[in-house]
């Protein structure tokens, strides 16, 4: 089943990433600012924003997502641009469930280094 059928109801396609990642289990939704964050084992993974998949990167895994061609994900917000650590999704996770955890893994591990970073911090 293509992207393209469930870009008309933003609910249906943030319900399909459960059968996207089957094989990466469990998968969780949560809506925040217009969008949905995608979570993996209580660390947001992704998130869904204008109909658009988004994977966690950081320094280690940003040139996979970028050779494989994906965008990064950039707001504007009062005239300033704002990038995120997330990045498109291939979208080839959308039609082989492999693929799909080969990709949700990059961004759960990349969640993992963000998550370890952000404990260490001194408050």
């Amino acid at each position: 089943m293509g992207l393209e059928s469930f870009v008309s109801n933003r609910n249906e396609f943030v319900e399909h990433l459960s059968e996207v990642f089957r094989l990466l289990v469990p998968i969780r939704s949560r809506r925040m600012f217009g969008g949905y964050g995608i979570y993996h084992n209580e660390l947001m993974i992704g998130l869904v924003a204008d109909n658009i998949l988004y994977l966690k990167t950081d320094a280690v895994s940003a040139p996979e997502f970028t050779e494989a061609g994906c965008s990064p994900f950039e707001y504007t917000k009062n005239g300033v641009t704002m990038k995120m650590s997330y990045s498109s999704a291939p979208i080839e996770i959308f039609d082989d469930p492999e693929t799909a955890r080969k990709w949700g893994i990059r961004a759960y591990e990349a969640a993992l280094r963000s998550s370890s970073r952000t404990a260490k911090r001194p408050k």
